[in-house]
């Protein structure tokens, strides 16, 4: 079943890859979602590949190949969240790059557009830091020699929702750059979503434990359950002989 699952999400990332066929730029290749999407599907297929055909042939050199591909991804993750938590401040620089390419690029990739309307409307928030952030884009920038007709604005993604609105004013964030904080309150998210998501993580940190959990558990099943059958497989093997 997992199988079939993973090669769904290689089908989806692939799709959408070349569905999208834009021009991009290359420095957005390892932040393209199609492209994780892909990078996530492979290694799901050949870990759970591995798992299955090792248990259904008692093969032990699959079987160990599994669990260790299991024990390396489970060390990954353990790895990731030890250096985010010491390391918070690398980190946040590290989402601020990640971020600051996704508005770069915000025109020229559609996944990216979207990814970064879903964090600003999730998050009630504008930009990385603040909502000026959106002068890194050269759409949106606010020099007086930028000829685009976005020049100080911001997505309609920042904007507060208006009671009652049927139709999504998409000219909203139009000017909004120019705008002091206290004025630029009146129509939009004015924060930064760095902020925001640190005080969402803070307020969240049952959530985001039990997320955790969820993740480590099946993981740690089945590098036992991998390792039990293996040394099941070997006593087998050693009583024949």
């Amino acid at each position: 079943m997992l199988e079939v699952f993973s090669l769904l999400i290689i089908a989806i990332g692939v799709y959408a890859k070349v569905q999208k066929a834009t021009d991009t730029v290359r420095d957005t290749f390892l932040i393209d979602p199609a492209v994780i999407l892909i990078v996530v599907g492979v290694v799901m297929f050949f870990i759970t590949f591995c798992g299955c055909i090792g248990a259904l042939r008692e093969n032990i050199r699959l079987l160990k190949t599994f669990s260790l591909s299991l024990t390396l991804v489970f060390l990954t993750q353990l790895a990731i969240a030890v250096l985010g938590f010491f390391y918070s401040d690398q980190t946040r620089d590290a989402l601020g790059k990640f971020v600051k390419k996704a508005i770069v690029h915000y025109r020229d990739d559609l996944d990216l557009q979207n990814l970064m309307d879903y964090i600003q409307t999730e998050f009630q928030c504008c930009g990385w830091n603040n909502y000026t952030d959106w002068s890194w884009n050269p759409y949106f920038n606010c020099t007086q020699g930028n000829p685009s007709t976005e020049r100080c604005a911001v997505p309609f993604s920042c904007c507060t929702p208006v009671p009652g609105e049927v139709v999504i004013n998409t000219m909203c964030g139009f000017g909004a750059q120019t705008q002091n904080f206290l004025d630029a309150t009146k129509s939009i998210y004015p924060a930064g979503c760095a902020d925001k998501a640190v005080t969402w993580i803070e307020s969240h940190l049952l959530l985001v434990g039990a997320m955790a959990l969820g993740l480590a558990l099946p993981q740690v099943a089945g590098i036992v359950l991998s390792q039990i059958l293996i040394s099941q497989i070997q006593d087998e093997i050693g009583s024949v002989l």
